[in-house]
Parts: structure tokens; C-alpha cells; sequence
């Protein structure tokens, strides 16, 4: 996160390039702290009766008493097209008085009357800083709380009971709650040997749907197949000369245990997610060094000493594994603290749970005796790409499921994620650059959204997503 730039410094959009550093860089490190709303004060991502809202900030100390919205879009997002949506935000919730929409070029702020919303604020996001007192006067933490009745603010800070450091006792308190509570991170490997389970789609539409209940996403692609690098927007190029990805991905993380580190080689995935999630990438040379790689037993460790340097700053990592039991799926279970393993429940996947089982035990092995680690839990064999025919279902699907438990002696998930063509249709989504057709990638949630459609399985993934965290928390 950049630091937080000075009231009257210059905010420059052309600096944001997506949706996530609008987020970031106009919303999170300039205009919250210019608005004198500290951390505890502002939460990310969340869900608010039927919505799911990028930022709520509040002007007194009641959590769960929002005094404003505010909506970030991608920069090249036409505002209007949002104002819909800001509305039927603020009108949900009667706490609401104000909504902020931007996409870094633009801020326009909005106030509820009655059964709608007016506009009564609008600017460039060049020149911004000019406009600071204008949009404290409608927004800033200390005018709005002035505005609020008494009942909802919390007894005692009127007082403005200050420490040395001009922090009220109450700040002080929320402050050490919000810091107890903060979850560690988790790391998830999805693994089977078996491939075309659906490794990959779990891979990124979990992290989508864990990103979009609040959680703080890594994505690593250890598998030179670079799928997920792909599904998440990352490979741009259509010629060799112009790879991006060749000189900073996951090999460099495995490579040295000096250089290379987390922050160096991530990078924000590419209009795949709104808000984005970050991504280790993978190349198709990685296969190239797994020899070399396997000579050096430091290796096996690098991803979770450069995982541990980063821990305050994820709440989740998935790691997405080759097909294989190899040296970079051992890696993943090494590093990960849970397993999910998808399966078709098909004979061959079905059977290779036995070879699943054999080296996760090894992997666990390794933890143990090396590193002083526990074992890896299994969260559980996850369904996927399960047929929606009604015979299959009825007779076939649950005996392949009591296999899992009887022969294998592995949990299964609740959550079934079933074939559907969204899923395959979300990541081979193109859109037109001129007269050229280039690849961009959707999870299954944004893409949804681009097709004006709900759909199954961005539900099926939504429950994933919340199976796993009532597991992990």
C-alpha cells in the first residue's frame, strides 16, 4: 500500500490503472485519511443486506452505523452507468447519507433525499486536491458526526478523552480489537495428480470469491502449465519477443533465498476480479528447472519463508499445483496449512486418491522432520465439473461421493461445483482492441456481471468460498 500522500498533494489518475489501485491509491492512501477516517473506521468489502460494498466508512464509533459509501469502477467505466446501483445502495441501509463514486478521472459524491439520490458534488480527479474542503464539508468524518444524533454515537467520546498521542480511550479500545482480531493468514494448496478435475478453476474463482467477502487474496501458480497465470489476465503477449512474465515469476521465488521476494515478483491480476486479487505467475520454462531445483533441499522451503515475510499482508493464499507429484506440487503441500483436492469422483480420479493420500504423507513426512511443521489438514475432497443430469444425480453421483469416506477415508465439502458453460466461457472471454480479438479473462462472478446474468455457479463458488472460511477461521 503507498503511503498516504499530504492534504494538498497532487493526485495523479493516471496512476491508476485498474479498479484495485483506485481502490488503493485514490480511496485507501488519499482521500480516507485526508477525511479523517482512521482504519477502524472504514471496512472493505462488505456485505450490506443484499449488497456487497467496496468501502463503508463511518463517522462515529458504531461499526455497524455506516455514514457513507463509497463505490470504486475502473477507470475506463463510464460513471453513470453505476449511479443505478450507488442508489440502490444508499437506500437500503437508513444510515446512509452520502455515497462516493469514482474511477480515479472522476469523484462524484451523492446525498440522499427521501426515496433518491441528488448529486451535489462532481470533479476531476486531476486537481482534486483543490477541491479537499468542499468534499469535507460534505463528507469529512468530523463535519458528518456533527450532523449525527446523539443516540448513535458512542457514550463517552464526546468527551474527546485524549492520550498523549491525541488518541481517544474509545479509538484506543476499538484499535486493540480490530488488531486482536486480525486472522492469520492461511494458505490453501488445491491438489489431485489426476488432471482435467478442475484444479485450476477452483483455483481462481475461490480466490475471487474469498476476495469479494473482504479476505486479502495471494494467488501462486506453481504448475508450468500456467493456467491460472492465464485465467487471471496475466498473459498479454502473442510473441515470444514480448513475454513479460519470462524474467519475474514463480521460478525466481524458488530460486534464491536472498533475492526475488513476494513484493518484487506479484503483480495485480488483470481486469480478472473486481476488486483484483494479487498473483505469483507461472511460465512454461519452470518445468525446465526442476532438476536443478531438485538438487537444492532449500527449495522445498523458499515459498514459505518468502509466504511468512508477507503474512500481515494476506489473509489467503491458494496455491494452484501441477497434475503431478513432483517437486513444485511437494512444494505446495510443504507450504500450505490446508489441502482441498477436486475431483471429478470419476473411476480414475476416484483411484487416484490413494496416490493423493501417499504423498501428502510423504509431504507431511518432510514437515515434520525437517522443518518442525504439523500435518497438512484436509479441508475434503471438493465435487467439480459434476453433471447437472437428473439420472446421474439420482443414482450414479451418490455412490461415487461414499466412495471418498468408505474406500478413501477422506472428508468430502458440502459445496458440489457442477459443469456448466460459464465456467468454460468465463475464461476463454475476449474483447475487441481495434480489429483484434485478445483474451480477457473473467472470474466467474465478473463475468456474470458482464453478461447481465446470475448464475449457478457463482453461487456454487460463493458457498465454497464460505464453507471455507467457517473451516479455517
Amino acid at each position: 500500500m503507498s503511503t498516504t500522500l499530504e492534504p494538498n498533494s497532487p493526485f495523479d489518475p493516471e496512476f491508476c490503472h485498474n479498479e484495485r489501485e483506485v481502490e488503493s491509491k485514490l480511496l485507501v492512501s488519499y482521500l480516507l485519511p485526508i477525511l479523517g477516517y482512521p482504519p477502524y473506521l472504514w471496512h472493505q468489502q462488505v456485505q450490506q443486506n443484499r449488497f456487497r460494498l467496496d468501502f463503508v466508512a463511518n463517522a462515529s464509533h458504531t461499526l455497524d452505523a455506516p455514514s457513507v459509501v463509497l463505490e470504486a469502477k475502473h477507470p475506463r467505466t463510464n460513471l453513470s452507468h453505476h449511479i443505478r446501483q450507488l442508489r440502490e445502495y444508499m437506500l437500503a441501509d437508513a444510515t446512509v447519507k452520502y455515497g462516493l463514486l469514482t474511477n480515479g478521472k472522476e469523484i462524484r459524491i451523492y446525498e440522499r433525499k427521501n426515496d433518491s439520490i441528488e448529486l451535489v458534488f462532481q470533479c476531476f480527479g486531476h486537481g482534486i486536491e483543490k477541491k479537499l474542503d468542499e468534499i469535507r464539508q460534505l463528507i469529512g468524518r468530523q463535519e458528518l458526526s456533527e450532523e449525527l444524533p446523539k443516540s448513535i454515537t458512542t457514550p463517552g467520546t464526546e468527551q474527546g478523552v485524549e492520550n498523549k498521542e491525541g488518541v481517544t480511550m474509545m479509538e484506543q479500545v476499538i484499535s486493540k480489537q480490530v488488531e486482536e482480531t486480525r486472522k492469520t493468514m492461511k494458505t490453501i494448496a488445491i491438489y489431485h495428480n489426476k488432471g482435467g478435475v478442475g484444479k485450476t478453476t477452483v483455483s481462481v474463482n475461490l480466490a475471487a470469491a474469498l476476495r469479494n467477502k473482504g479476505q486479502r487474496v495471494l494467488l501462486v501458480d506453481i504448475d508450468s502449465q500456467a493456467n491460472s497465470t492465464f485465467a487471471t489476465g496475466l498473459i498479454k503477449f502473442q510473441f515470444e519477443e514480448d513475454d513479460s512474465i519470462i524474467k519475474s515469476y514463480v521460478l525466481h521465488i524458488l530460486s534464491s533465498g536472498d533475492y526475488d521476494f513476494i513484493p518484487e515478483v506479484v503483480r495485480p491480476s488483470d481486469n480478472f476480479n473486481h476488486p483484483e486479487i494479487d498473483v505469483i505467475p507461472s511460465h512454461i520454462n519452470l518445468i525446465e528447472s526442476q532438476e536443478k531445483l531438485n538438487k537444492i533441499g532449500a527449495s522445498r522451503s523458499r515459498l514459505l519463508m518468502k509466504l511468512n515475510r508477507v503474512k500481515d499482508s494476506y489473509d489467503f493464499v491458494i496455491i494452484d499445483t501441477p497434475p503431478a507429484r513432483d517437486l513444485y506440487s511437494e512444494i505446495a503441500l510443504i507450504t500450505a496449512d490446508y489441502l482441498i483436492i477436486p475431483s471429478d469422483l470419476k473411476p480414475f480420479a476416484n483411484q487416484g486418491l490413494a496416490n493423493v493420500k501417499n504423498f501428502l504423507k510423504q509431504a507431511n513426512e518432510f514437515r515434520e522432520t525437517m522443518m518442525g511443521r504439523t500435518p497438512l489438514t484436509v479441508l475434503g475432497v471438493l465435487a467439480s465439473k459434476i453433471s447437472t443430469n437428473a439420472q446421474f444425480l439420482k443414482h450414479t453421483f451418490p455412490r461415487q461421493k461414499s466412495a471418498v469416506s468408505k474406500h478413501y477415508d477422506l472428508p468430502l465439502l458440502d459445496t458440489v461445483i457442477y459443469e456448466r458453460t460459464s465456467l468454460s466461457k468465463c475464461v476463454s472471454h475476449t474483447k475487441k482492441e481495434g480489429e483484434l480479438e485478445i483474451p480477457d479473462p473473467q472470474s466467474i462472478f465478473e463475468f456474470c456481471k458482464i453478461e447481465s446474468a446470475a448464475d449457478q455457479a457463482a453461487e456454487e463458488f460463493d458457498l465454497l468460498a464460505a464453507e471455507v472460511l467457517k473451516q479455517t477461521s
